[in-house]
């Protein structure tokens, strides 16, 4: 019976491989963004502060610096150059909230450079979010079909799309990284120990982009098996 072939199948140790990498990942950044939250910066400049500052070093006068809600929510958005700080960051003066803000001022100066990676991840977003949402579905639906093998490996080509974002997401994420250590540095935001510590901040949350990456591996890797299998028999 297909229920009970998928419930004891051996593959499924691979989802749960993923799934535990990404939650010890995000309890690290948690725990390493909440201690050095509590730490704060010499110069006394919140994460908006820092944000704007790093952005006028870097002739970039076009990105509005805004505040969303939530923790950890922060990103900057290509299409209409805002640069979005969650509540833990916008306001803070923490050693915490600076390097959060400058990872995302990174991110604000690669659009600007036209650096190659981000232009190729914004451009698989569309892709990527149709891989993420319709990719396993597609497959099940094969699978009610008797096992339709076209259907299937459409499937399974559509959720590698997602993959793929993954793997483009994590040059992106350590450049802008680098980036924001090395401004926050040469322009003296951060000094002495504030600048491991920020790199400390910095590290932990790219944990989280390789734990996703592994994690979508390791489910593309499971379909593959599982239905090469499948044929096979």
């Amino acid at each position: 019976m297909p229920g009970y072939y998928y419930y004891y199948d051996w593959t499924y140790l691979l989802v749960i491989i993923g799934a535990v990498l990404s939650i010890i990942a995000s309890a690290r950044v948690n725990s390493t963004f909440s201690k050095y939250s509590r730490v704060r910066s010499m110069t006394g400049l919140t994460g908006a502060e820092a944000a704007q500052r790093i952005l006028q070093y870097n002739g970039i006068y076009d990105v509005q610096v805004r505040q969303v809600s939530g923790t950890l929510t922060d990103h900057y958005d290509p299409r209409n150059k805002t640069l979005n700080l969650s509540d833990s960051v916008y306001g803070m003066c923490s050693v915490a909230a600076i390097g959060v803000a400058a990872h995302e001022c990174g991110h604000a100066i690669q659009h600007k450079e036209n650096y190659g990676p981000l232009a190729i991840r914004s451009a698989l977003v569309p892709a990527a979010n149709i891989g993420s949402k319709l990719g396993i579905p597609i497959i099940l639906v094969g699978v009610l079909l008797s096992y339709n093998q076209v259907l299937i490996q459409i499937g399974i080509w559509v959720f590698a799309l997602a993959v793929l974002f993954q793997l483009v997401t994590l040059p992106v994420e350590f450049n802008a990284s680098a980036r924001a250590v090395a401004c926050l540095n040469s322009y003296g935001i951060l000094v002495g120990d504030e600048i491991t510590s920020c790199s400390k901040v910095l590290k932990a949350a790219a944990l989280t982009y390789v734990a996703a990456a592994a994690a979508a591996i390791l489910q593309l890797l499971r379909l593959i098996m599982l239905f090469g299998r499948r044929n096979r028999d």
